[in-house]
């Protein structure tokens, strides 16, 4: 009896630890195909019996040659998920809260904007006066996204010498409902962050066409005062004028 109970503890941590490093590897993909940058994760807990993933102390690196290394630094990333759903190739989340305590803006002495190299960014630039191309329904779902953006951060190199710096105080919380596009997620993130800043202006970037490509899921928005976020359209247009 004391060998099976030994062994059923021995196959639940391997279990555990299984999971962990398949959590670990699910996220990094994940974000890296959302934003085709990389990821680094200081810690990871995972739920043992719940399909609950919760990542703590998140670097989001900017591609290489940036003089600055992070483009974001997310205290949190949680996600509830439906595993079932993976082995029938589906990505099914329950749950996706993502926090950004800093989002860093840089323009780089040639002159290069980090965001341009967001997959998000590229699609948009691509997809401009195109008819959007639905997702193949059902392969991919986020039931609720919270999301936090605190500081958003514009570093210009291009003048030479030290970075002109502006920061912007965001203070960002809002949640979306049924977000059924990856690529679209990325592109609800980064122009939900810059929409109350001036850096759409100030680095000459196309915020519109990012922010019609999320569109499908930005009227779906609701702050946590209650208030549906379609005013933001028009907040939108002021900043571009």
């Amino acid at each position: 009896m004391k060998k099976l109970l030994i062994g059923i503890i021995a196959a639940l941590a391997l279990l555990f630890l299984a999971k962990g490093v398949i959590a670990r590897l699910a996220v990094s993909a994940g974000v890296k195909a959302v934003t085709g940058l990389r990821l680094e994760i200081r810690s990871l807990q995972v739920g043992v019996f719940r399909s609950r993933v919760h990542a703590r102390e998140i670097k989001l690196h900017n591609p290489r040659g940036f003089p600055d290394p992070l483009m974001a630094d997310l205290p949190e990333l949680y996600v509830d998920y439906d595993l079932p759903a993976f082995f029938t190739g589906r990505t099914h989340l329950r749950e996706l809260r993502v926090e950004l305590a800093e989002f860093n803006v840089v323009k780089d002495r040639q002159g290069r904007l980090n965001l341009d190299s967001l997959t998000a960014v590229k699609k948009a630039k691509e997809e401009k006066g195109k008819e959007k191309k639905p997702v193949r329904p059902g392969s991919f779902q986020i039931d609720q996204l919270d999301l936090k953006v605190r500081k958003v951060v514009y570093k210009d190199y291009s003048g030479g010498g030290e970075p002109s710096v502006r920061e912007f105080n965001v203070n960002l919380h809002e949640r979306h409902a049924n977000v059924n596009d990856p690529t679209a997620l990325g592109a609800l993130i980064v122009s939900r962050a810059l929409l109350n800043t001036a850096i759409a202006k100030l680095a000459h970037f196309d915020l519109g066409a990012l922010d019609n490509y999320a569109k499908d899921v930005v009227g779906k928005a609701v702050d946590t005062a209650g208030d549906v976020v379609e005013k933001a359209s028009d907040t939108l247009k002021n900043l571009l004028k």
